[in-house]
């Protein structure tokens, strides 16, 4: 609850810069796009400067920016997953559009108000008003351009996407990243058992729980691969945020136990998932023409993977390498128990393996 009300308060705080940002712009073009103001006294004619104008910009975006907030995070966390795309874009359309009607209402009879300017306002005002209509185009364009930046940012992770926009990635970048394996234990069986279509109901169940949590912990999604998903945090030299990893995959088994009557009862079967942890160096490089993506590159990304196969050999849950468990501080929620040195398949150098047990 408290990683979702900080969302929610983030969401806002990014709202309000971009709406009052995108508001404040269009009410200054509109401002010296006009040859002359028309003034509602008799016999004095006042000059409107735009500082006065620009404040009902900052007025219309903050209230546009709480509207938005509210209607796009009740949808993303509660509604977006049990309804269909097209009638949440209808419904979100609405609840907009009336919005906008009742907010250039409110902001027409301040203006007339306080600045003297006579704006229409009369009853269905709107209908065949040109800036009323002007306006809510631009809000769909201004709509659709935050959008996908929240978009982007949700697929690449926070900041990629400008650093993509600026071109930083068509050479590739050596940086230092953990790389977690999260992988479907008994896969292959399960699938069996259930068919393929039902087993991708039930991945899509499983990932659906795992996603709730990846804000929390800073973690970002490299991709999914079938059963697996690829997360990736910066590496931090001894900072605590490091743990965050092992926070997470903890977190995630404890809502699957959680949901285990769920599961049973839609499938006959409990998820269980095992991991592999190890950072260091990787090459980060944008890939792609038709279809362009960040690609991982590196010895880190097998190693990472061969390390998460080697839970069922140990029948572990969780393992790290030993150069990760170098960079992060388990305090007491935590043990790490020695597995020893494992030749990894394809490596010509054993690892030190580490088995992660919650205490």
């Amino acid at each position: 609850m408290k990683f979702e009300i900080k969302q929610f308060f983030r969401l806002l705080f990014y709202s309000i810069l971009f709406w009052s940002s995108a508001f404040c712009a269009f009410v200054l073009i509109r401002y010296f796009g006009r040859n002359q103001e028309q003034v509602a006294t008799e016999h004095i004619e006042e000059v409107v400067t735009a500082s006065q104008y620009v404040i009902f910009g900052i007025v219309l975006g903050v209230m546009v920016a709480i509207v938005y907030t509210v209607v796009e995070f009740l949808f993303d966390k509660y509604l977006s997953q049990k309804l269909y795309l097209w009638f949440v874009l209808l419904v979100k359309s609405i609840i907009y559009f009336i919005f906008l009607i009742f907010s250039l209402t409110f902001i027409a009879s301040l203006a007339e108000a306080y600045i003297y300017v006579d704006f229409p306002n009369e009853r269905l005002w709107w209908k065949s008003n040109k800036i009323f209509w002007l306006v809510t185009a631009y809000f769909i364009l201004c709509s659709l351009m935050f959008s996908f930046f929240r978009i982007a940012n949700n697929k690449f992770g926070k900041g990629v996407i400008i650093n993509m926009l600026l071109g930083h990635y068509r050479k590739p970048r050596e940086v230092e990243r953990i790389l977690m394996f999260v992988d479907l234990k008994s896969s292959t069986a399960i699938a069996e058992e259930l068919g393929h279509l039902n087993y991708s109901q039930f991945i899509q169940d499983c990932f659906y729980y795992l996603n709730r949590i990846v804000g929390k912990y800073g973690a970002e999604i490299y991709q999914y691969v079938g059963d697996e998903a690829v997360l990736t945090w910066r590496l931090k030299d001894k900072n605590k945020k490091n743990k965050s990893c092992i926070d997470l995959f903890f977190e995630y088994d404890y809502k699957l136990k959680k949901h285990s009557k769920y599961y049973m009862k839609k499938y006959g079967v409990v998820p269980e998932f095992k991991a592999g942890i190890h950072s260091g160096k990787i090459i980060i490089a944008e890939v792609g023409t038709i279809k362009k993506e960040l690609a991982y590159h590196g010895d880190v990304i097998n190693t990472t993977s061969r390390i998460q196969e080697q839970c069922n050999e140990y029948n572990e849950s969780l393992l790290i390498s030993g150069e990760f468990l170098k960079h992060v501080n388990l305090n007491k929620k935590y043990e790490a128990v020695s597995l020893g040195n494992e030749l990894l398949d394809g490596k010509t150098e054993s690892l030190k393996l580490f088995a992660i047990r919650k205490l």
